[in-house]
């Protein structure tokens, strides 16, 4: 599977196009702090603009909603560019990996769910690093660049149980984000959510198998295909009622998510301390902050999908090695 970082002929791909998918990530989140201190003037321009008439200009006005379509213009442009790019890099991570599987493949192929392995996982496994892995990049990015500033926004600023701890807002977002993912982890495990995926494709290949057999095999019973789909089925059902109890954790908490930073600039709001345009860069630098913490938590069904498919691909790397 990592033979793309190793291989002679990948070299360029993937150690120069991960280069240029970082610094591309990372100029996106510049442009998102750019977006956050403008949503910080424009709430402030509109909270003078309401207070008394004619207190701001048409010009004005229009001059600051242009220079939000700059960024979100330049932001769409980079994020595009990015996600092209990113979906060639990864088919020649999928191509390294099945050039493999085909020089092997006399020993591969006695081996159930070989062309299963070969076809599906790979893609599966590329297709969810184009997510996946961007995402992560970006979450850890943009928690470089949004800490600092929660911390700058929060100075001199009263917390709901913090009082004025200028550490206030990112410890609360901390305890939070990192509680429910730990909680969120902790169900998943309970539940054995990626044995219960990997279990459900293993069913799934052995089914399709018999399938194609059919097509060429008159002699194939009914009643064994049957049997196979008949263990499909059961494997879903429990995957079913296993992720129902999961999705009454996860999204009970995203629920209360959104009124986390509230509650924690409760005594700010009340008292006045903050003005509309400050609480609005403060609540949408604290959700960034928030979000980048809760990666796993928003991330886990395909972190399982990826689990699984990582796990097959594994065990059929060693099956083809013995």
């Amino acid at each position: 599977m990592f033979l793309f970082f190793k291989t002679r002929k990948w070299l360029l791909w993937s150690w120069l196009g991960t280069l240029a998918i970082l610094s591309s990530l990372w100029v996106q989140v510049q442009i998102d702090v750019k977006i956050n201190e403008w949503f910080g003037e424009f709430y402030d321009m509109i909270q003078k603009a309401l207070g008394s008439p004619n207190a701001i200009t048409i010009g004005e006005y229009w001059a600051s909603l242009l220079s939000f379509i700059t960024l979100a213009g330049i932001y769409v442009g980079v994020a595009v560019l990015v996600s092209y790019f990113t979906a060639h890099y990864l088919f020649r991570w999928r191509t390294a990996m099945v050039e493999w599987y085909h020089s092997v493949y006399d020993k591969a192929r006695t081996i159930e769910g070989a062309s299963q392995r070969v076809q599906e996982d790979t893609i599966k496994f590329t297709r969810i690093m184009e997510g996946l892995g961007t995402s992560f990049i970006e979450a850890i990015m943009v928690l470089i660049q949004f800490i600092p500033i929660l911390l700058g926004l929060s100075i001199g600023i009263p917390i709901f149980f913090f009082g004025d701890w200028q550490y206030g807002l990112v410890t609360g977002a901390l305890v939070w984000s990192i509680g429910g993912t730990l909680f969120l982890v902790a169900l998943g495990y309970i539940l054995r959510l990626v044995g219960i995926e990997y279990d459900l494709q293993k069913k799934e290949a052995a089914y399709r198998k018999i399938l194609v057999i059919a097509e060429d095999d008159g002699n194939v019973r009914p009643k064994t295909i049957d049997e196979l789909f008949a263990d499909v089925r059961s494997i879903h059902f429990l995957s079913y009622i296993r992720y129902l109890y999961f999705n009454i954790g996860r999204i009970a908490y995203l629920q209360a998510n959104v009124l986390s930073a509230y509650v924690f600039l409760a005594p700010a709001i009340v008292a006045g301390a903050v003005t509309l345009g400050v609480m609005q860069q403060i609540i949408r630098a604290f959700g960034r902050v928030e979000g980048s913490m809760q990666y796993l938590l928003k991330a886990w069904p395909t972190i399982i999908e990826l689990a699984s498919v990582y796990k097959r691909l594994r065990e059929f790397e060693r099956q083809i090695q013995q």
